[in-house]
């Protein structure tokens, strides 16, 4: 007999770095639902991810993984897809075929064109190869050109002057505004795109985003120590 379905009344626990666009796109799903979680911090700097206790729970050793029930799911889209089928109101993808494709579009732009070249790993492998200058101008030239991608890919007949799609934050949303974080991190202006620009500030006044940001999590602003990078 297959596994019963986690009731979401079982209260989740997200392990998860400040940091992580990954991590923030789950916090953000999670707000938007309504499901109140527990979180665990899984410090990538100090390498808590690569410790045996989290590989028994996410053997990639990436964060974030989310504990509901009995269940441990892993990948922040994945996780996101998960908490729409369990809790489908408010919806997180539009209900016509093209334009459920066009959001899902978006938001694997930022989480397998962009994010995974921006990462940790891949900032530290290129900053041992070719300096720390190369570091800087490789996340900037990538950041830069994604966020120009998908400046043009918000240019559809859902997008209203608001969220990606429609009047109200979804799946896509949910991957653009960590993106756009790390666009500010790193110097990287988005000013002159202006329906990016439009989604930052309709999500800005939104609580479920505001709620999910990475200065909420972040320990330095209770213990006064300084963290490093992540993404």
């Amino acid at each position: 007999m297959p596994a019963a379905t986690p009731h979401v009344s079982d209260r989740p626990v997200l392990y998860g770095y400040w940091r992580s666009s990954a991590a923030y796109r789950v916090r953000i799903a999670l707000g938007l639902k309504g499901i109140a979680c527990d979180h665990v911090a899984v410090d990538l700097v100090a390498g808590e991810q690569r410790a045996a206790a989290y590989l028994a729970l996410n053997p990639q050793g990436i964060v974030p993984a989310l504990r509901i029930g009995d269940a441990v799911l892993t990948q922040s889209l994945a996780i996101i897809a998960y908490l729409d089928e369990i809790r489908p109101d408010p919806p997180l993808l539009p209900e016509d075929p093209v334009a459920r494709a066009r959001v899902r579009s978006i938001a694997l732009a930022v989480a397998c064109d962009i994010h995974p070249v921006s990462n940790l790993g891949v900032l530290t492998r290129v900053e041992a190869l070719a300096g720390a200058g190369a570091r800087l101008a490789w996340n900037r030239d990538n950041i830069a050109a994604g966020l120009e991608a998908i400046e043009q890919l918000l240019d559809h007949p859902g997008y209203a002057g608001r969220f990606c799609h429609g009047a109200a934050p979804g799946l896509a949303d949910c991957a653009v505004i960590p993106q756009l974080y790390n666009a500010r991190r790193w110097d990287v202006p988005y000013d002159h795109l202006p329906r990016l620009s439009a989604v930052d500030r309709a999500s800005a006044a939104h609580p479920a985003f505001v709620a999910a940001h990475p200065d909420n999590f972040d320990p330095s602003r209770r213990e006064g120590t300084t963290q490093g990078e992540g993404q």
